[in-house]
């Protein structure tokens, strides 16, 4: 590529946003061209938007430093000055819902980190490496816009990363039901101990609304496309519990899983090695080499220990083995700002733009 796609982000001065800013810096196909947020933060460089506020270890990238923030509400000044979005806001969810299509309708592209748009029957919610096929709904969303290039495509909630790339990878065996427990950051809520300091030496047993969607929305991104809407799966039936953890990245889960053909250990491992989805295909940027790795050791994967590897966008599985109850439990851990939230939203945006669907205005 000669010239990079001009990236805006709509919501980015908060964590996620954070993420995105630090996550373009030097991309080979984007390059960040406009940076939106509330009205209080709108008329100041962002390097002053993010001041004392800024979460990341790593530093502020320079070239984004003395962009001036805008107004996102200010949709058609900001789509001017971009080929595509990310969006991370903090809103209510008609709101967001609202924002977004506004957006979308001025022929721009909206990778949304958001959950508001998750169950839009023509809205793809994606996890690359599983679900690349829900983008040709995009066709029909953009119909219902009145659009020949603008949508919305949105990545699903951070959580459920943990187990449903393995359990995807066994899909030939047709897992019929799941227990997961997930161990959720702090990250999770856009927070860290110095925001959040109750959290030390604590867990919380409850976070608003994870449940639900840890147990619906890996059933939308396994469904299917009829009559221009995604339509949901009905298998496998899945329970989770969630819980908050006092770590600052990466979610763990604990999964028990029976099939109705159940596979061999040997038949599990190989298939988690072997798997490869779409983006390993097409050898996109942001994309794992590895997608699941599988650790033999009793004690693996630790979250501090395993979350970034290869840059925190592959997977991570340990402790298989049978159970008494179930036909097998495993541990799975995913970096959750960065493959559930900013990174998977880049890599949906490099899957778009390999795809055709994003293009320069």
């Amino acid at each position: 590529m000669t010239e990079k796609l001009k990236a805006g982000i709509v919501g980015g001065t908060g964590m996620v946003g954070q993420r995105f800013v630090a996550l373009l810096d030097q991309h080979p196909w984007f390059q960040v061209t406009a940076i939106a947020a509330s009205a209080g933060s709108a008329g100041k460089t962002y390097e002053q938007s993010v001041q004392g506020r800024w979460k990341l270890s790593s530093a502020i990238p320079d070239d984004v430093k003395q962009i001036i923030v805008q107004d996102a509400s200010k949709v058609e000044e900001v789509a001017a000055q971009v080929d595509f979005i990310f969006c991370a806001v903090d809103m209510k969810k008609d709101e967001i819902k609202a924002l977004e299509e506004a957006y979308a309708k001025t022929g721009t592209p909206v990778i949304s980190n958001n959950s508001a748009h998750r169950w839009t029957p023509d809205v793809p919610m994606v996890i690359p490496e599983i679900n690349p096929e829900h983008i040709e709904v995009i066709a029909a969303q953009r119909k219902r816009l009145g659009t020949s290039t603008g949508f919305i495509a949105v990545k699903p909630n951070c959580s459920i990363q943990s187990y449903v790339p393995m359990l995807h990878a066994l899909q030939q065996f047709k897992p019929t039901t799941v227990v997961a427990s997930t161990y959720q950051a702090i990250s999770g809520a856009g927070k860290n101990f110095t925001d959040w300091p109750e959290m030390l030496d604590n867990v919380i047993p409850y976070i608003g609304g994870e449940e639900e969607k840890s147990e619906q929305e890996p059933l939308r991104i396994w469904g299917s496309i009829v009559n221009d809407e995604i339509v949901k799966a009905s298998t496998p039936v899945i329970t989770t519990q969630c819980i908050r953890v006092p770590v600052t990245d990466g979610h763990l889960a604990t999964v028990f899983v029976s099939f109705e053909n159940k596979p061999s250990k040997e038949e599990i491992l190989a298939s988690w090695k072997q798997f490869k989805g779409r983006p390993q295909e097409l050898d996109l940027p942001s994309a794992p080499k590895q997608f699941i790795n599988y650790f033999e050791e009793d004690n693996r994967p630790q979250t501090k220990l395993d979350r970034d590897i290869e840059q925190g966008m592959a997977i991570s599985a340990g402790r298989l083995r049978e159970d008494s109850l179930y036909d097998y439990k495993f541990v799975g851990l995913s970096h959750n700002t960065l493959r559930g939230a900013a990174g998977g939203a880049v890599l949906i945006a490099e899957l778009l733009k390999a795809e055709g669907y994003i293009q320069p205005k």
